[in-house]
């Protein structure tokens, strides 16, 4: 079997640029979390920064901090699940289906840009 290490070098050019532009992407996606029935609402990218957090009026009650402060981790988390989907999504388009060592412990799995 002849391997061509210009071949190989082309490829890794190529997987390169599909790289950088599914990093591009990764910081237009924006997604949701929403928690309390709408009440806590988490905005964040996909790099996981939180772009927006939203608090109903109704959910400020100074007696009720622990509630809210719950609320704000469960919308967290649902965004969180939510991102994870979504790279988990384009990583399979990426790799053309294929399931990716690594991948699975999203975020923290060592890949570039969003450890």
């Amino acid at each position: 079997m002849n391997i061509n290490p210009f071949d190989i070098l082309k490829n890794a050019q190529k997987i390169q640029e599909q790289m950088g532009a599914f990093q591009e992407k990764l910081g237009a996606l924006t997604v949701t979390g929403s928690a309390g029935a709408g009440m806590v609402e988490v905005e964040l990218n996909g790099r996981m920064e939180m772009v927006s957090l939203r608090i109903a009026a109704e959910a400020a009650n100074p007696e009720e901090v622990e509630m809210l402060q719950d609320l704000i981790a469960a919308a967290y988390n649902s965004a969180m699940e939510k991102i994870r989907e979504a790279v988990n999504r384009e990583m399979g388009a990426l790799a053309g289906g294929m399931q990716i060592p690594g991948m699975q412990g999203f975020p923290g799995s060592g890949f570039p840009g969003l450890s």
